[in-house]
């Protein structure tokens, strides 16, 4: 999602997502609601049922402390608390109640035995010393006398356990609040992925951007697809993810993040998406996973974003507007255009029927086909752009790949004392110019 919690962006932001949104509707949508894997504010869309073994999560009770809600926490606290207080003070009341230091005493009489403990008359006393004891209050009105050894155990035991309670306690609302999730609040992503144009391949796009000043260390992002696929034995795999490759020169996933950046991965041969074409996009069923881990540059904990797309959010044959610009001295990001796109011209095929007209094919292909077009060298140090025709041999190579000729044939011409020839070729015809030798007579 887009938008976050939390004002730090304009109101004119969302109204013009509002606007984009009315303009730019997906023209292949259906109407059919497909289930999500990951939502989009970046939670697991995944709910576990019948599940027997319980008591596996007690096994890790910070864990399952650190991952309930905090109204639930807050409440486990308190009975926390209010159970070890009222343990401790029964059994104090049963201790005084024992020695006899409940019994009424005439203040003008005789004094008795010394007590246990000082001024418990009652349970209520009782209660408010163990309060005291364990949050080391110390009114002075009540204290341990050497009457008793047992009490002063209990006063050591009281004391550890509410240190535990203690620890407990304040690791799980520190663990809540330095949570790797809330870092990701200040991360968006675009609402919509397009599909356009670059450098001649369509390539799926996506726009990363980061709210805050401070950076994500080692920021890695990784992209998976999930789709339901059957096998050739007839199993089904509801939930089969493939990796996508993250354009990068490096052939690496990382990014550095300091400005908003757009996620690129061209799609050719092996990727899954190869096979997608503008009419086929609205009826695939698959989900996009986008995940960005990282480490916080101020806390030094690891965290992970995460959205995804699902057909519907995919728009094909538009492009991201550019939000970046110069002013005096430094580069300005406009937020508002965030995820705003523009139309581009590009056709309706998919990259594996693109890849076949250019001349990239998957089995054989009789000699003297054309397979694409590109640059021919055309004299010395001058191209011009032509056809090209290529053999069985040759079938598998791209377009614009070079076909180099056959080492036999060349020593075969040297040989006979042959020129070697420089193959022009035209549209609708052929020209065989001998010998490199012309060229530089004649200018």
């Amino acid at each position: 999602m887009l938008a976050r919690k939390g004002p730090l962006l304009p109101d004119g932001f969302f109204l013009t997502r509002l606007a984009e949104n009315a303009k730019q509707p997906n023209q292949f949508k259906t109407n059919s609601q497909r289930a999500r894997f990951i939502t989009k504010n970046g939670s697991c869309n995944v709910a576990h049922k019948n599940i027997r073994e319980q008591g596996r999560f007690l096994q890790d009770v910070f864990t399952t402390m650190v991952d309930l809600k905090w109204h639930y926490s807050l409440l486990i606290f308190t009975s926390a608390f209010l159970c070890s207080w009222m343990l401790f003070a029964m059994m104090w009341w049963l201790m005084a109640f024992a020695h006899g230091d409940l019994e009424p005493r005439d203040p003008n009489g005789e004094p008795g035995p010394v007590p246990c403990v000082t001024a418990i008359n009652s349970f209520t006393s009782a209660f408010l010393f163990s309060i005291e004891v364990q949050v080391t209050i110390g009114f002075g009105g009540r204290m341990v006398t050497e009457e008793c050894p047992l009490a002063i155990m209990v006063l050591i035991v009281q004391n550890i356990l509410g240190l535990i309670v203690n620890a407990v306690m304040l690791g799980c609302v520190f663990m809540k609040t330095a949570q790797a999730n809330r870092r990701a609040e200040t991360l968006i992503f675009s609402r919509n992925a397009v599909i356009a144009p670059r450098q001649g391949r369509p390539t799926f796009m996506f726009r990363l951007g980061d709210l805050r000043k401070s950076m994500i260390i080692s920021a890695t992002i990784q992209l998976q697809v999930i789709r339901r696929t059957v096998t050739t034995e007839g199993e089904v795999i509801p939930v089969c993810q493939l990796d996508i490759q993250v354009e990068n020169p490096l052939r690496s996933n990382g990014i550095f993040l300091v400005s908003p950046l757009i996620i690129s991965h061209t799609i050719e041969r092996g990727s899954p998406l190869y096979e997608v074409s503008a009419h086929s996009l609205a009826t695939e069923d698959m989900e996009i996973i986008v995940i960005l881990e990282g480490v916080v540059e101020t806390t030094g904990i690891t965290m992970q974003a995460r959205t995804s797309y699902t057909p519907e959010e995919i728009l094909w044959g538009r492009r991201f507007v550019s939000i970046m610009t110069e002013e005096d001295g430094r580069y300005s990001v406009d937020y508002s255009k965030f995820g705003n796109t523009v139309p581009v011209r590009m056709p309706a095929l998919s990259a594996k029927e693109l890849d076949q007209i250019r001349g990239v094919q998957e089995g054989d292909v009789p000699e003297g086909q054309l397979q694409g077009w590109g640059l021919v060298r055309a004299g010395r140090g001058g191209f011009r752009r032509g056809g090209r025709t290529c053999d069985s041999s040759s079938a598998s190579r791209p377009w614009y790949a070079a076909q180099p000729e056959k080492e036999e044939h060349v020593k075969a011409k040297e040989k006979n004392g042959q020129k070697k020839t420089v193959r022009l070729e035209e549209i609708g015809r052929k020209i065989e110019v001998e010998g490199l030798g012309d060229f530089s007579d004649r200018e």
